[in-house]
């Protein structure tokens, strides 16, 4: 008989967003938008210095600033890989002189953008539960030896479950967000590349026992204001050591935005080929 672990979501219940900064918000729409198929949100942030763009129930928020790079991987799940390829191919040009770049990895297509986030495109898969758009995952590259020190922070200030898993790029620990989605955390021994302020943002059950743990150690790096609030050292509990940098925006299910609708256009609609009433991305209802 089992213990039905696997039944349990922990303290951190989704995970919302991605914010990297961008310099050029049209390289960033024919990117985001036209290429990648994302969805610009209609209700914020409509001007020219921020774009919110939404795969999904989650976000990638793109403000003007220098660019930002994470190095890892975010994975997606996308409706259909060989209409990416095909929107990929047609941004390519206006793309040129930037880093973009795509190309088929088994069964994803990795895609890299103008400054060099890179993403792994994934179609819906069991692992993912019933996610047909969306965002299952950010993989984090961190320091040798520095795994098992990340696991037991989650564990500690978070109440996650994580894990350690090998895939055919070796061992990484896994720390369980919600129903299907995870941060990876992925030990390498090249250098890696100095912390940039890139952010992301969860949602927590319970708000106080995470802010008490992280405020006890002076690691609150932005008090409570609208329900979140901010940290970005992830300490290892058995020794107070460093393990890595990375900010999280921390929001209670009390934060106003929690659970907000996210609006999704069907990619796949164009003047020649259109479907009356399928503007929307609404798989679960065709």
């Amino acid at each position: 008989m089992g213990d039905y672990s696997e039944e349990d979501v922990g303290n951190i219940i989704s995970l919302e967003h991605v914010n990297v900064q961008i310099p050029d918000q049209s390289l960033a729409t024919l990117f985001y938008v036209v290429g990648m198929g994302c969805t610009r949100d209609p209700y914020l942030n409509v001007g020219l210095n921020n774009m919110w763009a939404n795969i999904g129930e989650q976000q990638f928020h793109l403000p003007t600033r220098p660019a930002q790079v994470i190095d890892g991987f975010i994975g997606l799940v996308v409706p259909h890989l060989d209409g990416l390829a095909k929107r990929l191919e047609a941004v390519a040009d206006g793309l040129k002189g930037t880093q973009f770049g795509f190309e088929q990895q088994g069964d994803c297509l990795v895609v890299t953008c103008p400054w060099g986030n890179r993403y792994r495109c994934h179609p819906g898969q069991e692992q993912f539960g019933d996610m047909a758009s969306g965002m299952p995952y950010v993989e984090f590259n961190v320091p040798r030896g520095a795994m098992a020190g990340i696991l037991r922070f989650y564990q500690t200030a978070f109440s996650a479950p994580t894990a350690v898993e090998s895939d055919s790029g070796g061992e990484f620990g896994r720390v369980k967000i919600g129903r299907h989605q995870s941060l990876l955390f992925r030990e390498t021994e090249r250098a890696l590349r100095p912390y940039d302020g890139h952010h992301i943002a969860i949602y927590v059950a319970n708000f106080s026992a995470p802010y008490g743990y992280l405020k006890q150690r002076g690691a609150i790096s932005e008090e409570v204001r609208n329900h979140q609030f901010r940290f970005k050292d992830i300490v290892d509990p058995a020794d107070g050591s460093g393990k890595f940098l990375l900010e999280h925006e921390v929001r209670s299910l009390r934060h106003p935005m929690y659970n907000r609708f996210f609006v999704n256009r069907d990619v796949s609609q164009s003047q020649r080929s259109y479907r009356r009433g399928w503007d929307a991305y609404t798989p679960y209802l065709r």
